[in-house]
């Protein structure tokens, strides 16, 4: 009987601990009697997470970092909608967060170099040193550019977007009026997504549902259960192979000529030369005809004479 009851006993742990897991995060560490997770950000610190939500990108992005270091798998590899968009270029860094999980304005590399972030966590700014001054600034509007596998048919464009309003629904709790408008290039299998949230409203982060997007399309999710990001249409389950995600934000991005490569600059400096060098062939020649002008013009008056 006392058997019996011990087998009861660990069995019923087991299930306790099944239970006791991160939907929402595959690399927490989860505790029963209470269930609570926690996410290592770095040796000393494992961040409480509330797994009923997405986790806050910064947290994230420490995490992986932290596992890079410590050689544990991250399970990762490597159209403008305004002027003022630009795309992440940098990629992942280790992040200063603030209490709630949100970016600090302000993000050095370690040493000396810092830049300016956005609330996505991506950079708005030139590099430069520790003195530079930082305002926080929300991005309120994503362009998603997605292309997706082959299909077997042409994809209705209508009905592709109530699919995409519903697969971000579901997965990344997008509201679906925040999908503003669907753009479909069906030779190219290109999609082009634009979600956008109120300017000032502090209620959505976008950058949590890019983060996991971008892991979900380009490498594995994120989730405990490893099943991809799909969008229904009309029945037809259709992955997506590829994602470059724009950023807007409520003020435009600071950005200078230290932002272009070195080859882009060469060549700038290239074509401003040839203009100059244009303009002082020009001046000269004028310069040249008028002393030939000046010249001939005493010689006509001797002949009338």
């Amino acid at each position: 009987m006392k058997v019996l009851i011990a087998l009861f006993v660990v069995t019923f742990m087991d299930m306790v601990a099944a239970q006791c897991e991160c939907p929402t995060m595959k690399w927490a560490i989860c505790d029963e009697n209470p269930c609570k997770c926690k996410l290592p950000l770095d040796e000393s610190t494992k961040q409480e997470i509330d797994c009923t939500k997405l986790i806050p990108k910064c947290y994230l992005m420490k995490a992986e970092m932290f596992r890079a270091r410590t050689g544990q798998s991250t399970r990762s590899v490597g159209g403008k909608p305004v002027e003022t968009a630009f795309v992440d270029n940098d990629g992942i860094y280790d992040p200063v967060c603030e209490n709630n999980g949100k970016f600090k304005a302000v993000q050095c590399n370690g040493t000396n170099v810092c830049w300016c972030v956005n609330s996505a966590g991506v950079r708005r700014s030139d590099k430069g040193d520790k003195n530079i001054k930082c305002e926080p600034v929300d991005t309120y509007w994503v362009r998603l550019e997605m292309k997706h596998k082959e299909v077997v048919g042409a994809l209705d464009s209508t009905k592709l977007k109530t699919g995409i309003q519903n697969a971000l629904l579901e997965r990344y709790k997008i509201n679906k009026d925040l999908v503003k408008e669907v753009k479909y290039d069906d030779k190219g299998r290109l999609i082009v997504v634009d979600v956008q949230k109120p300017k000032g409203d502090q209620n959505v982060d976008l950058s949590l549902m890019t983060y996991y997007m971008e892991k979900d399309i380009k490498v594995l999710p994120l989730y405990k259960n490893p099943a991809p990001f799909e969008v229904s249409v009309e029945g037809t389950k259709v992955h997506m192979e590829n994602i470059l995600v724009y950023y807007v934000d409520e003020v435009a991005p600071t950005f200078t000529m230290q932002r272009l490569t070195g080859g882009v600059i060469a060549v700038i400096v290239v074509v401003s030369l040839v203009v100059i060098a244009g303009l002082l062939v020009l001046f000269f020649l004028r310069r040249r005809e008028k002393a030939q002008y000046s010249k001939a013009q005493p010689k006509e008056m001797e002949t009338m004479s």
